[in-house]
């Protein structure tokens, strides 16, 4: 019998694997496909406080090895989540994870105060990607200083445990997973996506209606792979690896770059039972090479 239980923060999960943000809705929606309870987490798609249309379509496309998407973070809003969808998931036997997003400081703040009081929410991922519409719209998650000020509000604001989305878009990622780390994150995860385009070469058009959007899939993972590895080596906080994780194998090469758990997510649109099979390659892979927990592959690259 092998061990997978991991911890971060305040909280103890199962397996080390869960769903990345916008890619496996509010868990409800793959309930034909699999068996939510078998995964470590869900991370339910962004949360505003305000309702927001999202982007005007085409706002996802497909590229080679990969997606972009520019869904601008289409919801109805944290008062519309607590008031209809949290009652229909909160009976799940896993971990369920807010996503949370916000223009400004103030709107993380209230967003996170108001699912404080919510007793089957144990934690919140902070997308810190968002355009801050106080400063020309540059994204808090580029600039150490926006990125500390809302990680330290939200901290304030919030008891439980704090997990910090962290943008690719920058310089030295492991400046800003510092930050946040000093901040009072209580674990980074990343990568988000990166900033890509696609071009329709007939129409002369680009193909998402807002020019750019965000690139995630296969194409992405050795960026990640990469990323997730100097952040690892730079904080003392558990890291979450994402970014084209397809399989088990990708899976354990970010925990072997120092990932304590793994997002899932453009694969769920190719195979809406991935997860599931990834928690049960993990666990293949730990009982193949003799190995008791996944503690035993967590930052164990031979180099």
């Amino acid at each position: 019998m092998v061990d997978l239980g991991i911890k971060i923060g305040q909280m103890n999960f199962k397996n080390p694997v869960l769903t990345a943000s916008g890619t496996f809705g509010y868990g409800e929606e793959f309930d034909d496909f699999i068996d939510a309870n078998r995964l470590g987490g869900i991370i339910v798609k962004g949360t505003t406080l305000e309702h927001r249309e999202g982007n005007p379509y085409p706002r996802m496309a497909e590229t080679a090895s990969g997606m972009l998407n520019a869904v601008g973070l289409q919801n109805k809003g944290v008062d519309y989540f607590i008031k209809n969808i949290y009652p229909r998931i909160k009976h799940y036997k896993t971990n369920i994870i807010v996503n949370v997003s916000g223009s400004k400081v103030e709107d993380y703040v209230a967003v996170v105060e108001r699912l404080n009081e919510l007793e089957n929410i144990p934690a919140i991922e902070l997308n810190i990607s968002c355009p801050n519409v106080k400063t020309g719209g540059m994204a808090f998650g580029t600039n150490c200083a926006s990125a500390y000020e809302v990680t330290s509000k939200v901290r304030m604001a919030y008891e439980k445990t704090l997990i910090v989305k962290l943008s690719p878009n920058v310089t030295d990622i492991t400046e800003i997973a510092r930050v946040v780390e000093d901040a009072g994150a209580d674990s980074v995860s990343l990568i988000n996506t990166l900033l890509g385009m696609a071009i329709n070469a007939e129409t002369r058009r680009p193909v998402l209606s807002t020019i750019t959007g965000g690139l995630s899939g296969p194409c992405i993972k050795p960026i990640a792979l990469r990323m997730v590895w100097q952040v690892a080596k730079a904080v003392k906080i558990p890291v979450i690896g994402l970014g084209g994780i397809m399989n088990a194998a990708d899976a354990i090469e970010f925990m072997l770059a120092g990932a304590t758990a793994i997002q899932v997510g453009t694969a769920n649109f190719i195979d809406p039972s991935v997860s599931v099979k990834i928690v049960e390659g993990i666990e293949n892979y730990l009982k193949r090479h003799y190995l008791k927990s996944v503690g035993d592959v967590i930052g164990k690259m031979v180099v």
